[in-house]
């Protein structure tokens, strides 16, 4: 899949690493959310050291609830390798929960990947995100920025990672799709049944 694909749809909204046993310790300056969703829980580390717009944009939806009974609504599995993708949630533009969109923070500015477990921002142009997330099922590195690449090279605005719960995201990327809901790249894609977030809240660091 090209960047371009999730450049048109990711707003409107690889090896597999061993699935930890125990719960990762935080590093200084990194804040944890857990995601409470219909299929299990998902607990967040983001920076706010190493992406202060980004992880700061996500933590204000938190903290004023805003992610409370969203949904993960996307599920873009790679051809041929459908194990392989991105699981997209958020307010899907809610004029009740969605906040002004925030500017770009490109991976070379941040020093972070789009690897197996990444969260990252949801955009169309650069500047234009707001609630859409998505989390990376496998190594997705050409979504990085890469100044060298022509075009809109800036790539999506990863934020943190999955620190427990990718059993539940690899679940919501294996969920059924509808054949005709979405629009664009999204077509297919997008959940039969899209999965609640019950709550999101901050956490304390193991």
């Amino acid at each position: 899949m090209k960047r371009r694909v999730f450049l048109g749809g990711a707003m409107a909204a690889s090896a597999w690493p061993a699935l930890a046993q125990a719960p990762e310790p935080a590093a200084a300056g990194v804040a944890r959310v857990q995601l409470d969703t219909a299929e299990g829980p998902i607990v967040l580390e983001l920076y706010p050291d190493k992406a202060p717009i980004t992880a700061g944009n996500f933590l204000r939806y938190v903290d004023q609830k805003r992610f409370d009974g969203a949904t993960f609504y996307r599920a873009s599995k790679t051809p041929n390798a459908p194990e392989f993708g991105l699981v997209q949630g958020g307010v899907q533009n809610d004029p009740a929960r969605v906040l002004k969109p925030i500017a770009h923070e490109p991976t070379t500015r941040t020093g972070l990947s789009h690897v197996d477990g990444a969260i990252s921002m949801g955009r169309t142009a650069p500047g234009t995100a707001t609630s859409d997330f998505f989390i990376c099922v496998g190594d997705m590195t050409y979504m990085d920025a890469d100044p060298k690449q022509p075009g809109d090279n800036l790539g999506f605005a990863a934020f943190g990672k999955v620190v427990e719960g990718m059993d539940t995201v690899k679940k919501i990327l294996a969920a059924p799709t509808s054949p005709t809901a979405g629009e664009g790249v999204m077509k297919g894609e997008m959940l039969a049944r899209p999965v609640k977030i019950v709550t999101a809240r901050r956490v304390a660091a193991p």
